[in-house]
């Protein structure tokens, strides 16, 4: 069999080994495990309250937190500059200030370890010709996408420096679907590596609907962000009835259109988040039903079936986080729990889509 070391081999290989292949497989999964990292800390940083103690983007400066009392008095003196200190923490104390500014501090910091992550494996994998032609722009996309969900998050704390005291529902639902796009990418490629060469790719109705359901999570995480945006998870704490009632009054207000309703009226904003969780747990119970009757012992009916279960383990844990009114520790275990639910049904898929490998490459 020909050697990838050879000199009539171009500089990318069309196969590698299946050694480096599930290296590479490794880097991208701890890739996608420093992003569900992210999306805690996130998380942690927006129900503290702690995402506008930084008042500048600095790419590379802005690795250097203030080092003496002159820089933390700098520091807090811009912070006193924005609405939120003089409109909700007018009168906070230095150290106050201190334990906010960290957790804003450390969420920058871990993205930029996100990004050496990505970029120093992947320039090793490259100049070692472990990645293969096929994959190097699938993977090149995650740099991408990582450059791009730093400015807005970026962009999303700027939306709360002038006019308001907290960020932009809009903005924060981008940055989220950001982060999502690149857990689910690398994850998706990590299998792909993982598992080895497809003899060929399934299509179908059965496949389809799996990609269906893998998008509807998705939604349903973007929709939670709108409730994190406008803090919509701090009314109605009642389950299963909001004020008395299954379908509350105020859906629509008066005069505003069905869309601002959709993105801006808390009741609505809620009550859709509800609706399309009810809507993914039948979902997945179908998806599990229905392959558990053809074939109960096969690999798709256990992903079906563990889908199902952390569907309805999420589910659990958004009640609770409704009835005690948005607690720290669960709200962030709601929102972390929302990527995995995304990543068992990115698994789900990908089993359906390549159920057959073959070790074609070379060893």
């Amino acid at each position: 069999m020909t050697s990838i070391s050879e000199p009539s081999q171009p500089w990318l290989p069309y196969h590698v080994s299946r050694r480096d292949e599930r290296m590479v497989g490794v880097w991208l999964f701890v890739l996608s495990a420093f992003v569900l990292a992210m999306v805690l800390v996130g998380g942690l940083t927006r129900l503290t309250d702690s995402g506008l103690s930084i008042t500048e983007w600095k790419p590379l400066l802005g690795a250097i937190p203030p080092l003496n009392s002159a820089d933390w008095a700098e520091a807090f003196l811009k912070y006193k500059q924005i609405p939120e200190y003089q409109i909700v923490n007018k009168g906070m104390s230095l150290e106050e200030f201190k334990f906010i500014y960290w957790w804003e501090w450390g969420h920058r910091f871990l993205g930029r370890i996100v990004g050496f992550v990505f970029l120093l494996p992947f320039i090793f994998f490259v100049a070692t010709r472990r990645l293969t032609r096929d994959f190097i722009v699938p993977v090149s996309a995650l740099f991408l996408f990582g450059g791009m969900q730093g400015f807005m998050g970026w962009y999303m704390v700027q939306s709360g420096l002038s006019e308001r005291v907290d960020v932009s529902q809009y903005r924060l639902a981008a940055h989220f679907g950001l982060a999502l796009t690149i857990f689910s990418w690398s994850f998706w490629l990590g299998l792909s590596h993982w598992k080895g060469t497809a003899i060929r790719p399934e299509t179908g109705r059965q496949v389809s609907f799996a990609g269906m359901l893998t998008l509807f999570i998705f939604l349903q995480c973007l929709l939670g962000a709108l409730v994190a945006g406008t803090k919509a998870g701090l009314s109605y704490n009642t389950w299963p009835l909001m004020d008395g009632d299954f379908i509350p009054d105020g859906l629509i207000e008066p005069g505003t259109s069905i869309l601002i309703n959709v993105l801006e009226n808390l009741t609505t904003i809620q009550f859709n988040h509800r609706m399309t969780a009810y809507i993914l747990l039948a979902l997945v119970l179908f998806e599990f039903v229905r392959r558990y009757r053809t074939a109960p012992g096969s690999a798709e009916t256990k992903s079906a079936r563990n889908l199902f279960a952390i569907v309805c383990l999420q589910a659990g844990v958004g009640i609770a986080t409704l009835l005690y009114m948005v607690p720290i520790s669960l709200g962030a275990l709601h929102q972390v729990m929302s990527v995995i639910v995304l990543g068992f049904g990115v698994f789900h898929l990908h089993r359906l889509r390549f159920p057959i490998r073959v070790s074609n490459n070379i060893e």
